[in-house]
């Protein structure tokens, strides 16, 4: 390995000057590019164990000055100073944080970078939001419609805490939406559990949340979890899980069914539904939360960023709209107000139909 890591490509030099070397690596290295070019030479270690020794005093042979570049601790530097090369590093550079361009090229070169990207004016404030099309709006449309105590859980979804809808009371960790809300139940009692809800992904469900629900049925409660099955883990770039028969390789395998899964754990009241269809998923939250024994919902809708998911069209608003606002309580970012009238935007709107099914006076239409 030592012999490999002395001629590895990964370890590589770029000499440009004999005044200054740099040694570094990961991120830093294109950082201290960004901010020096090609007046400095450069090491780019790309395997720290074992050091490249004989490779890194040869480089630091070349040059007058040699600085190392890294990120919190000087692990590098106290490698080349074990090799007795006279380095410039954390006396120089800070040992907290990020380091950037600017701070690269003060440090080395005592200079400072012009801000070139300051705006006169502040960008406005973004705050972050669901997708168009996402199906999890229309679960947390109804349920701040119906004022449920809803116990959230990590995923796309905790953006249900969020304007408009802002219908999420807790986030704790992963799985915790089940257990929590089991707890509260059994404090508050009944009718309190009459009016609460627990929210859990697919994924999220497959990684922590079977035992809260086994807890529920083992230990006589009465919750309704709402499983928001998207088809995918969708927060962290559509990686695939136990529900989406498919392996991370995205190769076919056995597909766990949620239906089955959950009355095997003793839920007897397991529904699917589509949050979409919004009066239909209203009456079953509504049943389903006035039961005196655990029940599941499974939301079911898949992510609208699947590749195989295309809605056909787009949403328009017509003459007959009476600016109730109604479908700004959806928090769709195709939905805005200009002028004082709701519009929507063509180039955001995938045409999921969400928007038509929430306007009461029937102005929204689909559009090809």
């Amino acid at each position: 390995l030592k012999e490999y890591s002395e001629n590895a490509e990964i370890n590589k030099a770029e000499i440009n000057s004999e005044d200054i070397g740099v040694i570094c690596g990961g991120t830093t290295y294109l950082y201290a590019h960004e901010a020096l070019g090609e007046s400095v030479s450069y090491f780019k270690i790309g395997m720290i164990y074992p050091f490249p020794d004989k490779a890194v005093i040869e480089f630091a042979k070349k040059h007058k000055k040699v600085f190392v570049i890294e990120e919190l601790d000087p692990v590098i530097e106290t490698q080349c100073r074990a090799l007795g090369i006279d380095v410039i590093g954390k006396e120089r550079f800070t040992l907290l944080g990020e380091y950037t361009p600017a701070l690269i090229k003060k440090a080395v070169l005592g200079a400072e970078i012009p801000d070139d990207n300051c705006l006169e004016e502040s960008l406005p404030a973004r705050p972050p939001v669901m997708c168009a099309g996402c199906p999890h709006r229309g679960t947390f449309y109804v349920l701040k419609k119906l004022g449920l105590t809803v116990s959230g859980d990590i995923g796309c979804y905790t953006l249900g805490a969020v304007p408009p809808l802002s219908s999420l009371d807790t986030t704790i960790c992963m799985g915790a939406s089940v257990s929590a809300a089991h707890g509260m139940a059994k404090a508050r009692g009944m009718e309190f559990n009459k009016k609460l809800v627990s929210v859990i992904g697919d994924s999220t469900f497959m990684h922590s949340g079977i035992t809260g629900l086994t807890d529920i049925v083992y230990n006589k409660g009465a919750n309704t979890v709402i499983i928001l099955d998207n088809s995918i883990t969708g927060m962290t770039g559509h990686q695939e899980n136990p529900t989406t028969g498919y392996t991370i390789r995205g190769e076919e395998t056995k597909q766990v069914n949620l239906i089955a899964l959950c009355k095997s754990l003793g839920v007897e009241h397991v529904v699917v539904a589509d949050p979409f269809d919004i009066k239909e998923f209203e009456r079953v939250v509504k049943e389903e939360t006035n039961r005196e024994e655990p029940s599941v919902i499974i939301a079911q809708r898949p992510c609208a960023l699947l590749k195989r998911v295309k809605y056909s069209g787009h949403c328009v608003i017509g003459e007959n709209c009476k600016n109730c606002k109604m479908c700004m309580k959806l928090g769709c970012p195709a939905i805005s107000v200009k002028d004082d009238k709701v519009v929507i935007d063509k180039t955001q709107c995938n045409g999921c139909g969400l928007c038509v099914n929430v306007c009461p006076f029937g102005a929204i239409s689909k559009e090809d």
